[in-house]
């Protein structure tokens, strides 16, 4: 794992040093060891959790993430995790759902050192709407399976006005692009870029989009829990 992780971070030009790279393999294990008490990923080979998960991840760093960072449905800890890893100065929030997740956060970040890490148990469409998180980063990120309408619904809420919602998307992503473009403007972002990224010497693809935030997203969003997805803008 840890060639492979070096040699991968080099060909994306993303530099790491011999510190992350031991923390990215100290993360893995205790991915594979709490995966065994709870559903967190179905990736357990060391090769492919380098590939598909830690530089897969890194990748957004390729945008420019950095400041104040909130991971939207982050699971088990990407992309955000990683990228705090490669970026330490990054002041992460990771937001999830579901408790046992962030208690497996906690450790990690704990076991890895990792300082300025905030933990929020709650759902993106009740933390879209918490007075103190609105509107009050640098950039939201997630690599959720959620379409990009609903998505945007859920993040973009978190983004000050000239920030930025990065969202990790599938080949198929320009189809998503045009069905999001209403839901994207009616929450005060602009399509901004757009960037293919493969992972070195494999077949895995992710296009990764960059939201801009140019308004304040109107009150009335992010609705109610389970709207958003049931019902995208």
């Amino acid at each position: 794992m840890i060639e492979r992780l070096k040699k991968g971070l080099a060909d994306l030009k993303l530099p790491a040093s011999q510190k992350q790279i031991q923390q990215l393999q100290q993360y893995a294990a205790l991915l594979t060891e709490w995966n065994q008490k709870i559903n967190l990923t179905a990736i357990i080979d060391p090769q492919e959790i380098a590939e598909k998960h830690f530089l897969d991840s890194a990748m957004c760093l390729k945008t420019g993430i950095a400041g104040r960072v909130i991971d939207v449905g982050t699971g088990a800890g990407f992309p955000g995790l990683v990228l705090k890893i490669l970026n330490p100065d990054m002041e992460l929030y990771l937001l999830d759902s579901l408790q046992k997740r962030i208690v497996f956060l906690q450790t990690v970040c704990k076991e890895l050192g990792l300082q300025n890490v905030t933990f929020l148990h709650a759902r993106a469409e009740d933390g879209g709407q918490d007075k103190v998180l609105r509107e009050s980063f640098d950039f939201a990120v997630a690599r959720a399976v959620a379409n990009l309408a609903t998505l945007s619904e859920y993040c973009l809420p978190f983004v000050r006005v000239g920030g930025a919602f990065i969202a990790m998307k599938g080949p198929k992503a320009s189809e998503e692009i045009e069905s999001a473009k209403n839901a994207v403007s009616k929450l005060g972002g602009v399509l901004s870029g757009v960037q293919e990224e493969k992972i070195p010497e494999t077949c895995y693809e992710h296009v990764i989009i960059t939201i801009k935030k140019v308004r304040p997203t109107p009150s009335a969003y992010p609705r109610k829990a389970g709207k958003p997805s049931k019902h995208p803008l």
